[in-house]
């Protein structure tokens, strides 16, 4: 049950002559064509948008690993279609796309004939630079491609620009998963009003997306920028004179003016929006999950230019942005014009509602439902990501937890299949170790930064997956790279078995777990002794046993200090001595692992149940235990107790650790306070606990 190869009748994959090897390129391919009974079939670097008859009709393709490439296959309305396709090939390395060479292949099928084909010599489209869409900007984030900015006053028209045969050489193979309506969602408020004025002064934003480009980091240099969006947006100031909340999607902007406008809730999509202008003028989109102190809106909030730029002429416009994003708030600013601004929405991307409910009389845990619910929409789409906003990035570790939530949801494991299998398309990846995994993928990371406890979470998703999917086939594909990892962690390997001194980003989570993960970090060897387990079982593999027995029994020696379970061990003078310092994530990764189980280490358990979790911070028992955060320490903590069966502790810590993030943004977050992501996909595993106490109704 592997991905199958997808041939093409008669389209090759092309690019623009002269453009092959430039950054942030798009192409706009069009036909107006009659169909019966008909299909596009297209597949594309780095991404395209797909409109029929002037509307969105999907977005693609979905996301794969390098030397392949997942084919979309598109029924099509049936009548006269003008089809527009419009391609980026952003030609860099980011957490959201691999870096490979831009291409799109596509045809137009009806009725089992080819009626239109890309192709070198006698192309079935008419093919253009998408000028429009000014090439050299900074990045959107250090994660993220390039900012958007469009200049539709006087763009450089350049038909039939040359098409070559793409250097791509990649395998096609099938989509994998299902295609994805984009729905809409209008604007819900107005919540502010002002005027903008010229700034004396501002500090430059110099993220490292910005300034930082080099061959690690792709992009363009700050003198090589024909605009830095976040830099214009910085040269004004945006006073609020009317912060009166009122209901729609339109409003009445003064010449050099602005307006705030509030979504139901967080929200992940492409925007639209209707402009109006009777003179020509600039327009800022400026977006945020939060809204700060009268009516602000921090765009640069996540060290991300969260902005769009559009250079307008007089009359009426309908633009739509290329990428998603995700936010609450969005602030509109008009430079050089006064506008009529209507119709303000998101088209969503994201995995569809799905058709559940929660049994409960609880507003407050009915909230948390809703909030979990959208939070795996969000974050799940071609891959489970991180979040939809600053990364859209497949991290391993957080697909854990996501997936357990779309088996719950759907009761299938179409995204999962496709997320892991995508790690197992490449011989190998390029600046990393032989045997390791990405962290995240499908990306880039020319820095040769990796998480190898990462890499330890594909291993135990892996007998998960297996579990609800039955996917042999995948499972035994993979044997090979899990037995190159633990190769690779081998050498790693001190006298007594614990891994020591792990090269790279060594991540146990966002909290004072985090400061001490050297020499000998213990959560980091009980995911160990965990992985070898789980390999014995998948494999059959005896020998792994033994050896996660021995592991185990020394993590229990050297890190229990007769009350709690110690992060590291530190070399000094040849010796290995504790540090000292516990924390309390520590502990759940003990129990968590089955290093620590309720029987065997009773009295830290009743510790644990009696005097941690959301209330502790007011009532600090143990001051000297550094906190956990939400990743992952909180959810390892509710993981256990439902483990074993403590369900009444589960809603109560739920209630506590999630309830005040649905109540604000209506999505859960990356940690325990709004200063990061606020929709985060690993969140949504809340929905798993309430299933599995019985609390879900599916339809």
């Amino acid at each position: 049950m592997l991905s199958k190869r997808v041939d093409f009748k008669e389209a090759q994959p092309v690019w623009a002559a002269d453009c092959t090897e430039e950054m942030n390129i798009s192409l706009v391919l069009e036909t107006r064509t009659e169909i019966s009974e008909g299909l596009l079939r297209i597949a594309a670097a780095s991404c395209y948008q797909l409109f029929v008859n002037g509307n969105l009709f999907n977005m693609g393709p979905a996301r794969t690993g390098h030397g392949f490439a997942r084919v979309d296959e598109v029924p099509l309305p049936k009548g006269l279609d003008d089809i527009r396709i419009i391609v980026a090939g952003y030609n860099n390395n980011s957490f959201q796309y691999i870096d490979e060479p831009p291409f799109v292949c596509a045809e137009i099928i009806d009725s089992g004939k080819v009626i239109a084909a890309t192709s070198p010599e006698e192309c079935g489209f008419s093919v253009r630079l998408y000028t429009e869409r000014v090439q050299k900007t900074p990045r959107y984030s250090f994660q993220r491609n390039f900012t958007e900015v469009y200049n539709l006053v006087n763009p450089k028209t350049i038909m039939n620009p040359g098409l070559v045969k793409a250097k791509t050489e990649d395998v096609f193979i099938e989509r994998g998963i299902d295609l994805y309506k984009n729905d809409r969602e209008d604007a819900k408020f107005v919540v502010a009003r002002g005027k903008c004025g010229k700034a004396d002064s501002f500090e430059p934003f110099s993220d490292r997306s910005v300034t930082a480009i080099c061959e690690k980091l792709k992009g363009f240099k700050p003198e090589e920028l024909e605009i830095c969006g976040a830099w214009e947006a910085q040269k004004l100031t945006y006073k609020a004179d009317n912060l009166e909340r009122r209901a729609g999607n339109a409003e009445e902007i003064c010449e050099d003016g602005f307006a705030v406008f509030e979504m139901e809730k967080n929200l992940c999509g492409v925007i639209g929006v209707s402009v109006e202008c009777p003179k020509n003028c600039r327009v800022f989109a400026m977006f945020d999950e939060l809204l700060g102190e009268g009516g602000d809106v921090n765009f640069l909030r996540l060290g991300t230019s969260a902005l769009v730029i559009w250079d307008l002429p007089a009359g009426k416009h309908d633009l739509l942005t290329f990428e998603p994003y995700l936010f609450k708030y969005i602030r509109i600013a008009v430079l050089g014009s006064s506008a009529k601004i209507s119709n303000l929405h998101i088209r969503r991307v994201g995995f569809p509602k799905p058709k559940v409910s929660i049994k409960t009389d609880s507003p407050r845990m009915k909230a948390v439902f809703d909030a979990a619910v959208e939070t795996f929409r969000e974050n799940t789409y071609d891959i489970y990501m991180d979040c939809p906003s600053r990364e859209r990035a497949g991290w391993l570790c957080d697909s854990f937890f996501t997936s357990r939530v779309e088996h719950v949801l759907t009761g299938k494991t179409m995204v999962e299949r496709n997320f892991l299998e995508n790690f197992l398309l490449p011989e190998s990846f390029k600046c990393l170790p032989e045997g390791m995994l990405p962290m995240c993928y499908p990306a880039d990371h020319y820095d040769f930064t990796f998480i190898p406890n990462w890499a330890m979470w594909f291993v135990v998703e892996l007998e998960e997956y297996l579990k609800r999917s039955g996917n042999r086939e995948l499972v035994d594909r993979a044997k090979d790279k899990v037995y190159k990892l633990l190769q690779y962690f081998k050498r790693f390997e001190n006298e007594d078995g614990l891994l020591e001194k792990l090269e790279s980003w060594v991540f146990v989570e966002w909290s004072r777990s985090n400061d001490l993960v050297q020499d000998v970090n213990f959560p980091s060897n009980m995911l160990y002794a965990k992985v070898k387990r789980v390999v014995a079982n998948l494999y059959g593999d005896e020998k792994l046993v033994k050896e996660a027995e021995k592991l185990e029994q020394t993590i229990r020696e050297k890190s229990f200090n007769g009350k709690f379970f110690c992060d590291n061990l530190v070399r000094i003078g040849g010796r290995l001595v504790p540090f000292g310092e516990c924390t309390e994530s520590c502990q759940y990764y003990a129990f968590h692992t089955g290093i620590a189980t309720p029987d065997t280490f009773p009295e830290l358990w009743k510790t644990l149940l009696a005097d941690f979790g959301p209330k502790r911070k007011q009532n600090n028992k143990y001051p000297e235990i550094a906190f956990s955060n939400a990743f992952i320490g909180n959810y390892l903590r509710l993981d256990i107790l439902f483990k074993y069966g403590r369900y009444d502790e589960i809603l109560d810590n739920i209630d506590g650790y999630f309830y005040y993030m649905a109540e604000k943004t209506g999505t859960l977050w990356e940690l325990d306070s709004p200063v990061a992501s606020c929709s985060h996909g690993f969140a949504s595993h809340v929905l798993y606990w309430l299933d599995r106490m019985g609390m879900l109704e599916k339809q």
